[in-house]
């Protein structure tokens, strides 16, 4: 028993600590494994574990949202990605600049110089004395006049009073529309309100422009034509002023003969139409009719009865002719002899050849319009024509 008791003490220390040292080792190693665990895992799943109350469900963390990318998505114009967007001018104009102006000066004032639009007119130097008469008519200060010179014929008219402010394209043997597709593109043509894309054998004794515009903007017509007068060449019958009309007609209407239009009927040439020597387009109108102008089809023909596409809404409302101011069409033959006078026989009957040469042409593509209209259609399944159904011409 002594010798028991006298060897028990020290084995049972030696045993306690041996007891306190497994034990601190499983802790140990329990901890090391608990933190190799929380290394692999992420932070919001750690957050997850800490906090979820017994018997539920395992959370997921949601990735955190990123910040939007203040530069993406930016509209710019094309060309122009690699230039600061402030130093970007998409659009220009036809105003003439002062070599020894200053711009800035200019620019201050810029806010509020007058509303202007464009009157554009294929011109030779036959129909001078017509196109003199007309271009006064258009005040300066409201509007810029351009010149396309289809006979080349340039210099002969720098004794006119205008001249020197007017815009003067030379290209021999060229059509409106040619001239129009090239020259007139809608980013050229932004700042000015309204389009007046016009025949040069017009006679304007009863039309005033501005008083013009002020019934469009009224009637809040995007496509307009002035009324021809009764005495003019008339090919369709809407184009001729109406004799009992306050300011405006959208349609006509004619119940008997060939080509008849009734109440019912929706489209060209009975309702929501001009026709091609005097139309005017405003801004919007002209962008979209800019894109219609086939390259390689100088006539247009076609174009016209499809116009009311460009009306920003209704054609049978926004399209319309004004009956308050109308114009003489002369109906003048110009087209295929350059402009020029026909002094002998032989010359006349080579100018009547080239006539026929046009007449032809202009079927022809008028035919290919159709065409391509109609193969348009059916290729773009993402288009929606919001006239599908014809122009309704019977009672």
């Amino acid at each position: 028993m002594k010798r028991f008791f006298s060897v028990a003490p020290p084995a049972t220390l030696v045993f306690f600590f041996v007891l306190i040292f497994v034990a601190g080792a499983i802790v140990t190693l329990d901890h090391k494994e608990s933190l190799a665990i929380l290394q692999l895992q992420p932070r919001g799943v750690i957050a997850a574990e800490q906090m979820r109350p017994p018997a539920t469900s395992e959370l997921r963390a949601e990735p955190a949202a990123e910040e939007p990318d203040i530069c993406e998505n930016k509209c710019r114009p094309a060309g122009s990605e690699a230039l600061p967007r402030g130093i970007v001018q998409d659009k220009s104009n036809f105003e003439m600049e002062s070599l020894g102006g200053n711009p800035e000066r200019k620019e201050k004032k810029g806010n509020g110089r007058h509303s202007k639009s464009l009157l554009a007119i294929p011109v030779g130097i036959k129909q001078k004395a017509i196109v003199d008469k007309l271009v006064s008519k258009f005040p300066d200060t409201n509007f810029i006049v351009m010149l396309f010179h289809y006979d080349g014929e340039v210099d002969g008219w720098r004794d006119l009073e205008w001249s020197g402010r007017a815009i003067h394209v030379g290209v021999r043997d060229q059509t409106k529309w040619w001239f129009a597709k090239r020259f007139l593109h809608p980013d050229l043509v932004a700042e000015y309100d309204y389009v007046f894309l016009w025949d040069e054998d017009i006679e304007v004794d009863s039309f005033d422009p501005l008083r013009y515009l002020r019934v469009v903007r009224e009637e809040r017509l995007e496509i307009s034509q002035p009324a021809l007068d009764r005495r003019s060449q008339i090919h369709h019958r809407l184009t001729a002023r109406a004799a009992r009309s306050g300011g405006v007609h959208r349609r006509y209407y004619k119940t008997s003969g060939h080509g008849r239009c009734y109440g019912n009927s929706t489209g060209p040439p009975c309702a929501g139409w001009v026709e091609m020597m005097v139309p005017v387009f405003s801004r919007a109108a002209w962008r979209c009719a800019w894109h219609m102008i086939q390259n390689d089809l100088i006539y247009a023909w076609g174009m016209d009865y499809k116009l009311g596409y460009c009306a920003q809404g209704d054609r049978s409302r926004n399209v319309g002719v004004v009956d308050s101011q109308y114009v003489l069409h002369r109906g003048i033959p110009t087209l295929g002899d350059g402009g020029k006078a026909t002094a002998t026989a032989a010359a006349s009957a080579l100018g009547m050849a080239d006539r026929l040469a046009v007449r032809q042409r202009s079927y022809t593509e008028l035919q290919l319009f159709n065409r391509r209209w109609k193969k348009a259609v059916a290729e773009d399944g993402c288009w929606t024509d919001p006239y599908p159904n014809p122009a309704t011409t019977t009672g």
